[in-house]
């Protein structure tokens, strides 16, 4: 195996892992990352998908005995029920629309100029969001009604953009709609397991001819290397959103933004189109 190949799964291992629940965009980081490191082609692209299952199980360990009471319970505990339609009910709209818009989304936007500037729209509407006076009636995801989560659901399908960020719509989102921050912030992770498993079975599917043995060692490094980073990390912002706010992360979206903008304009690199 290339050790070179072997490094570059390492760093966008640990990229996917330390992005994909912050608000700051996993896709929008791996399409930068990835031009980068010269290792955007097809075979990039699946890379990618592979190494997001990393961080689902982050989450899955984080939450083990959560998720695993809501399962075995949900047809004897109203509570789990509930818990589990609300996962399915925020999963609708992302699913839809990216079934309708997916190719178009691909084809036209997943390039550096598109993604510095929705990094950059969105740190500002982070710190709008931060500075508006807050309202809480939901103190945690068990206190969520069908609406919220519907609500949630949308917010997260705007995530189709890259450089939106999925973690950052659906939390913020969850904020603006009454959810305490810690609320909106757990249901985001519990989101992302049902969303990033299904659209890496559907795209393992729909790229299944590019799928060989002799990559085994770079998808088993990418994993393991987005999975060790996703779990440090979730562990770390649940830890964090309890004494401080999102202005951090709105201030770093801007400043890569602009960064990225800077460097496309000015030629110091080769930013190319997906």
């Amino acid at each position: 195996m290339d050790l070179l190949l072997l490094l570059k799964a390492l760093i966008l291992g640990v990229v996917e892992g330390l992005t994909e629940f912050l608000p700051v965009s996993s896709t929008g980081h791996l399409i930068l990352a990835g031009q980068l490191l010269n290792f955007n082609d097809e075979r990039g692209k699946l890379f990618e998908i592979v190494i997001q299952s990393g961080a689902i199980f982050a989450v899955v360990l984080e939450y083990r005995r959560r998720l695993t009471d809501a399962v075995t319970h949900a047809f004897s505990n109203r509570e789990a029920m509930h818990f589990l339609v609300n996962l399915a009910i925020a999963f609708v709209p992302l699913a839809l629309l990216g079934l309708v818009f997916g190719k178009a989304i691909k084809a036209h936007l997943f390039n550096a100029p598109v993604v510095a500037s929705t990094f950059i729209l969105g740190g500002f509407i982070i710190l709008w969001a931060e500075s508006r006076q807050k309202f809480t009636r939901v103190e945690s995801v068990e206190q969520m009604t069908y609406l919220d989560a519907l609500k949630l659901g949308i917010a997260q399908a705007f995530a189709l953009i890259p450089g939106t960020s999925r973690s950052g719509a659906t939390i913020i989102g969850g904020m603006l709609f009454g959810l305490s921050r810690k609320a909106a912030t757990e249901f985001s992770f519990f989101l992302a397991i049902p969303t990033l498993f299904i659209a890496s079975l559907y795209q393992l599917y729909k790229e299944r001819a590019l799928l060989a043995m002799d990559d085994t060692g770079m998808w088993a490094v990418g994993f393991i290397a987005a999975f060790v980073s996703a779990y440090l990390c979730v562990r770390w912002l649940l830890r964090y959103i309890m004494t401080h706010d999102f202005r951090l992360f709105a201030y770093y979206r801007i400043a890569f933004g602009l960064v990225i903008l800077l460097t496309w304009q000015m030629g110091w690199v080769a930013w190319v189109d997906n």
